[in-house]
């Protein structure tokens, strides 16, 4: 009998399960948001004051702190201690070219990807955070009944056939003030990371890009002749001296990588790479402790 396939859920609790201290530190942390102890210097939607900031464009006339703004030239916002549950997006590309894999022992992108996002999503959902998906209907909720409803469109979307051959992340319904979790292999357009990342910064979102590669995405242990194909084989090119193209091709994903980092750094994001050969753990402990100290 063929073993079945592990659900993609319980992978994601297994992969939680086996991080007993992050659990603990994720248990003490939701005891200090609830209770308003410990770890809340940080804005958020408290009513607890901390500091004054400049007003920005997008703060309405009633956030406005006119006393303190009336001894200067310009006007000031108070900012609170973080006392309030918040909320966690998640863009996890389900688009044709996550779902290449190298070899039967590498997981496809794809795949990879919904397992850190879901378990990210369990540990953030025990901490009483609200955890949504962009394309997914419905509001950013907390409890085990949301993780059941981001696992089932995870798994949903990643049998869909109809994908685009790039994915692109949309913002347009990132709650203001929230973080987000963008996890994707980042190879197609970049102008729509850009538009997307500057209307997150617009709305005061903080956040992660999390990029995803294949190892021979990485490494291009191409020699001789090769055809390279998308994954909807839309673009096509075919060289008689593959090997030839490795420095070059290194040389623009290198530039991808500084391309995102910086993209990142310049709205107050975090950028990490992420193979799929690799263990899953350290990926998933880096964009845990992102989440919970956004710069």
């Amino acid at each position: 009998m063929t073993p079945q396939p592990i659900p993609l859920r319980s992978r994601a609790e297994g992969l939680a399960a086996h991080l007993p201290p992050l659990l603990a530190e994720a248990q003490h942390l939701a005891a200090s948001v609830i209770l308003g102890e410990h770890g809340r210097r940080r804005p958020g939607l408290g009513d607890a004051f901390w500091q004054y900031r400049p007003a920005i464009q997008g703060d309405s006339a009633r956030a406005i702190d006119w006393r303190r703004s009336a001894r200067s030239d310009q006007h000031f916002v108070q900012e609170k201690e973080w006392q309030a549950t918040q909320t966690v997006m998640f863009w996890v590309d389900r688009a044709m070219s996550m779902q290449f894999s190298s070899a039967a022992d590498v997981p496809r992108k794809a795949d990879r990807a919904a397992v850190l996002a879901l378990a990210a999503a369990v540990l953030l959902v025990r901490g009483g955070e609200r955890v949504g998906l962009t394309n997914m209907s419905g509001a950013p909720k907390a409890g085990r009944l949301q993780l059941d409803r981001l696992a089932r469109a995870l798994e949903a979307e990643n049998h869909a056939e109809d994908s685009a051959e790039y994915g692109t992340p949309d913002a347009n319904l990132l709650p203001a003030h929230a973080r987000a979790v963008f996890i994707s292999d980042f190879m197609g357009d970049m102008a729509g990371v850009r538009s997307a990342l500057t209307k997150a910064a617009d709305r005061g979102v903080k956040g992660v890009l999390m990029q995803v590669l294949d190892p021979v995405e990485e490494a291009f242990p191409f020699q001789g002749r090769m055809i390279f194909e998308s994954m909807k084989a839309t673009l096509r090119h075919e060289s008689r001296m593959a090997g030839a193209l490795r420095d070059q091709y290194q040389e623009r994903l290198g530039a991808r990588k500084d391309a995102l980092w910086s993209l990142a750094q310049s709205v107050g994001w975090q950028y990490h790479c992420h193979h799929t050969d690799d263990t899953p753990a350290p990926a998933f402990l880096w964009l845990y402790h992102a989440l919970e100290r956004p710069r």
